[in-house]
């Protein structure tokens, strides 16, 4: 049996179908329109502190590789001087070394800084001035402001020139805190406390901590070869690889 055919749509209902159709879009016009209005509303409350932050902070970007590339600019100009003072010192120039690096220690940063004071208190010991290069590596190692690596070596090069004068007991208690493995100073610190050690008459413990020293790979070839003898002398075996040791045959008399 054929079907019959859907029912056409009246006037009324298709009037009403296109009434609702045109109700949906004027609604989502209000709503685009109502979603313009508080972008707009937001960018005129907001918009002025949001472009002040933006702004300030491509000024702050601005200033911080400015300074980033002054400070490279000034670190370099002052590694050239420092340079150019140890290259004289390196010819016994001392006087003109220790001139040179005057402005670093006047206006350089604080590790150029140290550098220099360094090298003008060392240039005072080069000149037989022990006293005064005492006082001058003094200064250094109580200088908050230098790093603490070269208020470190400015303490055992202060023990160093006055050893004798302040004795065996305050030259451990100074120094025994950086003679210890895997300071960067150990070897340096470690023999100086070794020495007093002899001199306190504790040739046991002095053994040992050149034996230590002489063992640390980290420490320079001079200072171990040296501490070796020092630990042999005191009956300690600093030797690290006994079987690297080449023992060279006598030689075989000539036949007659």
């Amino acid at each position: 049996m054929a079907l019959r055919p859907d029912r056409t749509q009246t006037r009324s209902e298709q009037l009403a179908e296109r009434s609702g159709a045109q109700g949906d879009a004027f609604l989502r016009e209000v709503d685009d329109a109502l979603r313009e209005d508080q972008v707009l509303t937001a960018f005129q409350r907001y918009g002025k502190p949001v472009g002040a932050v933006i702004v300030a902070g491509l000024l702050g970007l601005g200033g911080w590789l400015w300074y980033e590339n002054q400070q490279a600019t000034v670190a370099g100009e002052q590694g050239e001087v420092l340079t150019q003072a140890i290259d004289k010192l390196e010819v016994r120039n001392l006087k003109a070394a220790s001139e040179d690096v005057a402005p670093l220690v006047k206006d350089g940063t604080d590790g150029y800084r140290a550098s220099a004071l360094m090298l003008q208190a060392g240039v005072l010991s080069e000149q037989g001035k022990p006293d005064e290069a005492a006082k001058a590596f003094a200064a250094i190692a109580a200088d908050a402001a230098a790093p603490k690596a070269f208020r470190d070596l400015a303490t055992i090069r202060e023990v160093a020139l006055t050893f004798d004068k302040i004795g065996a007991d305050k030259v451990v208690e100074r120094l025994k805190p950086l003679a210890v493995p895997g300071n960067a100073w150990f070897g340096s610190a470690g023999e100086l406390v070794g020495i007093a050690y002899m001199k306190q008459g504790k040739n046991e413990l002095a053994g040992a901590l050149f034996a230590q020293i002489a063992k640390d790979e980290t420490v320079p070839d001079t200072l171990r070869r040296r501490t070796r003898q020092m630990a042999g002398l005191l009956g300690v075996d600093a030797v690290e690889d006994p079987g690297a040791i080449k023992v060279v045959p006598a030689t075989a008399p000539a036949a007659k």
